[in-house]
């Protein structure tokens, strides 16, 4: 009965976001094909051949105009046509590895009713080597869950799954943040990224817009529980001058970041020190023209000049 089932595919559905991710997506996918039955990509109208990759690889393509991704997978589980039992959230630039699509082939259908989601230990692989301290490993993720019983935050930025019923469990097997391309883009995805988290700290001081921040507060991984509470509750309100020095020593030194040689000095350094500075420097911009707007209207037209997000 054991073998029987190892060779069939659980009933399980993947969503992947994507804007002009030609460079990842059929490595994506190859890792999929083996173990799901269904997979959807909610392209943001590519302008490379994301979308011809993605029907190719056997995925069901979706298109939707892109504001920020919260509210991107939140219109893909509204629209995307599953009919799974689970569902799984990844990025193209996510590889899920052998030895985890085994345990989820395995594992999967014999989880009893009450355990609604998954959790899955992320790695990430920063110019070809595995990030392995700083507190960046494992990164502890609810990433799949029982059709309907999860949903998404609605937030700007580092938005997470949880759970609306139930308990979740952690797989241990592979499974790699592993995007290939240079710095330049990784720079200019953060930025973007710094932006977008900079809004989310000002509207929970100020409540100035939707979307209304919905703190994690249901059953998700307890890693991000906590990650998030340090973050609202202490680094957020100190000034950037000092935060941004402080986490960076932290993960550096305390947790160990000098263990990962080259490589890892100049992820930390970008990721714990500048990225932490540049959202700082954002967050204090933005407050500074709210003080200077002189109405509502005025305000939203600065704060999305500044963060180059649509507000409405």
């Amino acid at each position: 009965m054991r073998n029987s089932r190892m060779n069939e595919k659980p009933s399980i559905a993947v969503i992947i976001l994507t804007y002009n991710e030609s460079i990842h997506l059929a490595r994506a996918l190859d890792h999929l094909r083996s173990f799901v039955r269904e997979i959807f990509v909610v392209d943001s109208f590519s302008t490379d051949n994301t979308a011809e990759l993605a029907k190719a690889g056997g995925a069901q393509v979706l298109q939707n105009p892109f504001k920020y991704q919260a509210q991107q997978f939140d219109w893909a589980l509204q629209n995307a046509p599953i009919t799974s039992d689970w569902v799984m959230r990844l990025d193209a630039d996510e590889v899920i590895e052998a030895d985890l699509a085994e345990e989820i082939v395995a594992k999967l259908p014999e989880l009893p009713p009450d355990v609604t989601g998954v959790n899955l230990n992320r790695k990430t692989i920063f110019q070809g080597k595995v990030i392995r301290y700083g507190g960046r490993y494992p990164l502890t993720l609810l990433r799949i869950w029982r059709r309907g019983k999860a949903r998404i935050e609605d937030r700007w930025m580092d938005e997470h799954i949880y759970l609306t019923e139930g308990r979740a469990i952690t797989l241990k097997g592979g499974f790699a943040d592993h995007n290939l391309n240079d710095l330049t883009s990784f720079t200019a995805k953060h930025n973007g990224y710094a932006s977008r988290e900079a809004l989310d700290v000002l509207n929970q001081r100020l409540h100035l817009f939707d979307p209304h921040v919905e703190l994690t507060r249901e059953s998700t991984a307890n890693q991000a529980k906590i990650k998030r509470f340090f973050k609202e509750s202490v680094y957020n309100r100190l000034p950037v001058e000092i935060s941004a020095f402080v986490y960076f020593l932290f993960r550096y030194v305390v947790q160990m970041g000098f263990l990962d040689g080259r490589e890892g000095f100049t992820y930390h350094v970008l990721q714990g020190f500048w990225y932490r500075f540049l959202v700082g420097a954002k967050l204090s911009e933005l407050e500074q023209a709210v003080k200077r707007a002189a109405s509502e209207d005025e305000v939203r037209c600065e704060i999305a000049r500044l963060t180059r997000q649509k507000l409405t």
